[in-house]
């Protein structure tokens, strides 16, 4: 079944939608709730939350990219476990070590409060950086800091070596952090 023809079963609020997007999506949806918790349990319960998720905001929301929409809802379901998480975490994993490179460069000295009101004009600059860096780049970037995939396996899929990986990765950041302070973001 297509997308459309799920999001129509959404509209008509048939539980149908929901088997129907288990169906199409549960694999995809799994993978991204893994590689951020690294526990299944954590993972398939993450997913079904996407589908509560999804069965609430759809409608009044018609998701242009169907997979998209879903994968975001799951990311950040999988984020919140974590983060509940990471207190009885023992060892760090992939994802702490991904978001530590990150935060490195995006943290700054504002509260909370000054955080949330600049959050779209964050969001505004690193998809304008996003957009302008070569593909290559921007796929390692993106497997690392979205999809929280590790260095060996950034490496792997690309037919790459670790340390070019890496070295690509932290030119990458360079360049971010200095599109950050290019645009007035407090670094």
């Amino acid at each position: 079944m297509d997308d459309e023809m799920i999001l129509d079963l959404y509209f008509e609020r048939s539980e149908n939608a929901i088997k129907q997007t288990k169906e199409k999506y549960e694999n995809y949806c799994t993978s991204i709730a893994y590689r951020i918790l690294m526990n299944k349990e954590d993972s398939e319960e993450c997913v079904c939350d996407t589908w509560l998720s999804a069965w609430n905001s759809i409608p009044p929301n018609r998701p242009k990219v169907f997979s998209v929409f879903l994968g975001k809802i799951t990311r950040n379901h999988a984020l919140d476990f974590y983060r509940k998480n990471t207190t009885q975490k023992r060892g760090r994993n992939n994802t702490e070590v991904a978001i530590e490179e990150l935060g490195e460069i995006i943290t700054s000295g504002e509260g909370i409060e000054d955080s949330v009101i600049n959050r779209e004009t964050l969001l505004n600059i690193i998809n304008s950086f996003l957009e302008n860096l070569q593909p290559n780049n921007r796929i390692i970037f993106m497997q690392r800091y979205w999809y929280f995939l590790s260095v060996y396996e950034i490496a792997h899929q690309n037919n790459m070596s670790q340390s070019a990986v890496k070295m690509s990765l932290s030119r990458t950041r360079e360049k971010l952090r200095n599109a950050l302070i290019k645009e007035g973001y407090n670094i």
